[in-house]
């Protein structure tokens, strides 16, 4: 299986670099073995980086999008790595470019939180917990958009895995508005996983490392205690690959800088090493 893999090399808008894409690509490369991917990097030169952080989100998501794009067009399955969960209408936006406006996308979500925010039901006003919000059309339109995601993502297109940690008025919005969550349960994530299958031509997997326990990323700046292990995790992520749906993956959120930063490393690789297996092994 011969990837096309996008590289998000920072993290917002102060060209924070994201460490962990040297890290991910070697495991990539292993994995590959004769079949050498195509690699894209998406950065944001500090001089092309506005001042409005809805706006830097727009324009990163649009260039995040391009790389999605040439990849799913050339027929490639698409991984992404590096950035963190702002990168969610970028990678649709790509998507949507591929496959038409009118393609059936659903999203698999393995988070240890919704990001379902919005600016009414935020307690905390970070942005980075409103982007599944954004693609589903409920907040900041221009982010979703500059993403180049013209048409939001009808939210019975989206399971949620996990999101062990919800804010209260985002619990109640989850609800309302008929989005699917399950555990982190191989059964129970097999059969939303088909349910959703039956529904769309193709499947983005979207996975923050910060849905494993916290003692396996404990330099990730949202971790959780209480979550799954790594065979827990990568046996739910082989259940919806095996719907054959899944055209595109994305492991980011890593945050692996300081103390303890090797553990989280090391748990986000084997993560990313499960999953290509699991992945190259249901499209074989």
């Amino acid at each position: 299986m011969r990837l096309h893999v996008v590289e998000i090399a920072q993290r917002g808008q102060v060209d924070h670099p994201s460490p962990e894409v040297e890290r991910l690509r070697q495991v990539v490369l292993e994995d590959a073995g004769a079949d050498r991917p195509e690699i894209r990097t998406v950065h944001v030169p500090p001089a092309e980086v506005p001042d409005d952080p809805i706006a830097f989100l727009a324009l990163q998501g649009g260039r995040i999008a391009d790389a999605v794009a040439a990849g799913a067009r050339a027929g490639l399955p698409v991984l992404v790595t590096g950035g963190n969960c702002t990168c969610l209408p970028g990678v649709l936006g790509g998507l949507q470019q591929a496959f038409g406006p009118a393609a059936r996308i659903g999203l698999v979500w393995f988070d240890a939180h919704g990001d379902f925010n919005t600016p009414q039901t935020t307690l905390s006003g970070m942005l980075g917990g409103m982007p599944v919000a954004v693609s589903a059309g409920l907040c900041y339109p221009e982010w979703r958009e500059g993403s180049q995601q013209l048409v939001p993502l009808p939210t019975d297109r989206i399971v949620m895995v996990d999101v062990r940690n919800l804010d209260p008025d985002e619990e109640r919005l989850i609800r309302w508005t008929g989005i699917t969550v399950v555990p982190i349960e191989r059964d129970q994530v097999a059969a939303a996983a088909r349910r959703l299958a039956a529904k769309t031509d193709l499947i983005y997997l979207h996975v923050d490392a910060d849905v494993l326990d916290a003692t396996l990323v404990p330099t990730h700046r949202t971790r959780e205690p209480d979550g799954p292990g790594l065979d827990q995790t990568l046996a739910a992520i082989k259940a919806v690959v095996e719907t054959g749906k899944v055209r595109a993956v994305g492991l980011v959120s890593v945050y692996a800088e300081g103390e303890g930063g090797e553990t989280t490393l090391r748990s986000a690789s084997e993560l990313l090493r499960g999953s290509l297996r699991a992945w190259r092994e249901a499209s074989s």
